[in-house]
């Protein structure tokens, strides 16, 4: 950039405002719960840092934060946030009318010279020297129509006009005005200033370079020893202006301060910009100014004129922005809690998929210690769409376990745990879609009286719709036999199935695999978009002929049987460390994001820890495995791969087959007839066979022990 300057009038970028929706929302709020009809100014904070990029302003913020709190019996202060590279606190007044009309009726003007008094006093008294964060202040008046959520509003930003003006003698780019050893030593410093946790905020310094080309940054109040010492001095400021050829607007009140304070006529000055978070000389400029006012002007009773009105689109006349979409709690809740996932994809997971997980319906199986763990984690991967079905209702013991209920659930014998956990869940999350499916599993080894069938067959059909209705099911019940019919029924549907299961100490985390008879369907490019399209395109991929990752039932050689009859208190309760279950819901919902990323889903193949085979993809979210099985005793876990079995009492073809032909049938026969499963798998005649099979030992001979196999 060529040399600005030789004599013409030093010009400022007006600084610019930005409002987040959270400081309406705290203002509402203290509007209608704490001020009332009280009108008095209330004291605001407003943040802004240095430039960041060249061709981007950084704007003065105001945040939820920059209000005071909301309670009653708390400073009417905002707290003071100080250490924060990213945001220099501004002091400020705000006044918020009860009206339009009042709005309208303020005295502008006054109450710009009213803050500008402020200054000025802080000048003379010495505290901006103290604390040069006193030098910019910024004022703002509005209306809140709470009704309409409709916020009129108007910011200023006092600045004391010199008189006569400033004349700039020289400006350009601060990489063209050191020399290269100076270069760096100055931006060392500015580093080290800006990194330590007591200067990074600090607005207004001194930058200092010896005749050795070394810099310092030093406090203002180190002004006198720096001019004594006879070293090139310039005053500094963090600039939040991009523009090259002019100084951003905090250097207003700053030349103000070195003309009152000092008495210096000329001065040179660096605003300070950044790239990256570290100082950028390329784009910070020095510059060199004289100061000449009139002859009175530095006394404290002659207070400068004052300007720093915003602009709206080049007019001076007030903002107005309408909320009434995104002012609603529940939308600033979806607002936050969408913050982290798309933070995300900035640049630790750039190719997270937000729309299929909003989107995804997730059937949870269990609203006991698993379910509600797996429902909190649920949404905060973004999932707003969980249905819960569980026939139990909220025991005393429960609460302090799962996570979703509380006393109060457990009065008048108890609520149902699946209504209970939706309303915990809409307490939580308003925006969430949670239903609660009040219905027990029938299951095999638990028979029904014909009076009972045509009920236990109405639940069947009523749990193979839900799974038909859901993308995604969660297999979270306490016992072994609870689990088989939702197993076939994954089986028969291909659904994306998670299973977590707890013993005492350790636990179960693996993914189903998927049905013996799925098929490649031929999406419509009309639905590419839906999610529909997405779920299938997940699941239904070239499998390449792999065999299939087996199901929970896969390892079984018994059909599953009654497991609750005849037992001990301590075996009729799920009694396992309270560790264990955060830790398995966990697990069971990073394998549902991840086999969602993983371009064959469903179908994707097995990979254990330290394996070397990746897969043909690269996989921002790790590995995918089949099974994670951990142990708390040795606080330590390991994946594992099992294949589904020809023999399955709940995913094999023959099983899947029979329940096609005979439907509700098939199942009525298998939950009342214990072997019946058993013997249509050939597990019976497996058994017999091993039962017949004998072995003729030899007694005569002796075999070494490292000849011993132990099976």
């Amino acid at each position: 950039m060529a040399k600005q300057g030789s004599g013409s009038i030093l010009q400022f970028a007006p600084l610019q405002s930005s409002v987040d929706e959270g400081f309406w929302h705290r203002l509402s709020s203290l509007k209608l719960n704490k001020f009332g009809i009280d009108d008095s100014p209330i004291p605001i904070s407003g943040f802004y840092a240095p430039c960041s990029h060249p061709q981007v302003s950084n704007h003065l913020t105001l945040l939820a934060e920059s209000l005071p709190s909301d309670s009653n019996d708390e400073s009417t202060m905002p707290p003071v946030i100080r250490g924060n590279r990213n945001r220099c606190s501004v002091p400020g007044i705000l006044y918020n009318t009860n009206t339009m009309e009042g709005f309208h009726a303020l005295y502008k003007q006054g109450l710009l010279k009213a803050e500008a008094m402020k200054i000025w006093e802080d000048i003379h008294s010495g505290k901006a020297v103290e604390d040069c964060a006193v030098l910019s202040r910024v004022l703002l008046i509005s209306f809140a129509d709470l009704k309409k959520w409709n916020f009129h509003y108007w910011f200023a930003f006092p600045a004391l006009a010199l008189d006569p003006s400033a004349t700039l003698v020289d400006l350009r780019p601060a990489s063209q005005w050191f020399t290269l050893e100076e270069a760096e030593s100055v931006s060392a410093a500015c580093n080290e200033w800006r990194n330590s946790s007591v200067t990074a905020d600090v607005p207004f310094f001194l930058v200092s370079i010896d005749s050795d080309s070394h810099a310092a940054v030093k406090h203002l109040k180190d002004l006198e020893a720096c001019q004594r010492d006879g070293q090139k001095l310039l005053f500094a400021f963090y600039d939040p202006c991009h523009l090259p050829n002019n100084p951003g607007w905090p250097l207003r009140n700053f030349l103000a301060l070195i003309s009152a304070r000092w008495n210096l006529k000329t001065v040179r000055f660096l605003c300070y910009r950044e790239n990256r978070g570290f100082a950028d000389l390329n784009l910070s400029l020095v510059g060199e100014a004289l100061i000449t006012v009139q002859q009175g002007w530095r006394e404290q009773q002659c207070v400068p004129n004052a300007v720093g009105w915003e602009l709206n689109k080049g007019r001076k006349v007030p903002r107005c922005i309408n909320l009434a979409k995104s002012m609603d709690p529940t939308r600033l809740a979806i607002s936050a809690a969408d913050l982290n996932l798309k933070l995300m994809r900035w640049r630790a997971l750039p190719s997270l998929n937000l729309e299929i997980l909003f989107s995804l319906k997730c059937l949870l199986l269990g609203a006991g210690t698993l379910g509600c763990q797996v429902a909190r984690m649920l949404m905060a991967w973004g999932v707003r769409k969980i249905t819960l079905l569980d026939n139990g209702r909220v025991a005393m013991s429960n609460p302090l376990r799962q996570s979703l209920y509380t006393l109060d659930d457990c009065l008048n014998g108890g609520d149902f745990k699946a209504t209970a956990a939706v309303r915990s869940l809409q307490r939580i999350f308003p925006a969430v879609e949670a239903e609660g499916i009040v219905m027990a599993i029938p299951m095999p080894g638990h028979p029904v009286s014909s009076q009972e069938e045509k009920s236990v067959l109405e639940d069947c059909k009523r749990l193979n719709d839900l799974i038909d209705s859901h993308d995604v099911i969660f297999l979270l019940t306490d016992t072994r036999e609870s689990r088989w019919l939702p197993t076939l029924l994954f089986a028969n549907s291909n659904k994306i199935t998670i299973t977590a299961a707890l013993g005492f100490d350790s636990f179960l985390v693996m993914r189903h695999g998927p049905g013996p008879f799925n098929s490649i369907p031929n999406l419509k490019a009309e639905t590419e978009n839906s999610l529909a399209a997405g779920m299938d395109n997940l699941a239904l991929t070239n499998t390449d002929g792999q065999h299939r990752l087996g199901c929970y039932f896969c390892n079984d050689v018994v059909a599953p049987t009654d497991s609750t009859s005849n037992r001990t208190l301590d075996q009729q309760c799920t009694v396992t460390r309270p560790g264990l279950a955060p830790i398995a819901s966990a697990l069971a919902v990073e394998l549902l994001v991840g086999i969602l990323h993983h371009p064959n889903g469903i179908f994707a193949e097995a990979e254990i820890a330290n394996s070397s085979s990746g897969g043909n993809f690269e996989l921002p979210l790790g590995i995918l495995p089949h099974q994670i099985r951990g142990s708390l005793p040795h606080f330590q876990q390991m994946t594992l791969l099992g294949h589904s079995s020809n023999s399955c009492t709940a995913c094999c073809s023959t099983v899947v087959s029979e329940y096609r032909k005979r439907g509700m049938q098939f199942i009525l026969q298998a939950i009342n007839h214990p072997t019946y499963l058993e013997d249509v798998t050939g597990l019976t005649e497996l058994m017999r066979s091993a039962n017949s099979f004998q072995l003729d030992w030899d007694d005569d001979i002796e075999v070494a022990d490292d000849e011993c196999v132990e099976l």
